[in-house]
């Protein structure tokens, strides 16, 4: 098993599609008449696959929806500087261990869903894993 994707009910189709291809993802397909509302698929151009789902029913307001969800960025200076450049503000970047490569940030979407930018310090995987947690 592994995780697909996952939804977020979005208020403002167009305004979500403008910040999130501000962050870099792009539109891989839409689903206009669902039972859940118009479906619209996103993934980063290093993503294989669509992993966010917006979901727009302009007669149901966006839910509390899930606490945060994480994009990786090879270089934080020139993540936020592009997102400013976008008009997208990030929350000024910190390190979780006080090293000089390993940062966050956060940025807030149309509709109030968290998303933490990582840059992983050198060396690091892909991803988050069992070794993150050793020790």
């Amino acid at each position: 098993m592994r995780t697909l994707h996952f939804g977020l009910r979005v208020a403002d189709l167009e305004r979500s599609l403008a910040f999130y291809a501000a962050l870099g993802y792009e539109v891989v397909g839409a689903v206009p008449e669902t039972p859940l509302g118009h479906l619209v698929m996103l993934k980063l151009p290093d993503d294989e696959f669509v992993t966010v789902e917006l979901v727009h029913d302009p007669d149901t307001a966006p839910g509390a929806g899930p606490s945060h969800f994480v994009v990786h960025v090879e270089d934080m200076d020139a993540a936020t500087a592009r997102l400013s450049a976008r008009g997208v503000d990030a929350e000024a970047p910190g390190s979780p261990d006080g090293s000089p490569d390993f940062r966050t940030t956060w940025v807030t979407d149309p509709d109030g869903h968290r998303i933490e930018l990582v840059q992983w310090p050198a060396g690091h995987g892909a991803g988050m894993s069992a070794a993150d947690f050793a020790g």
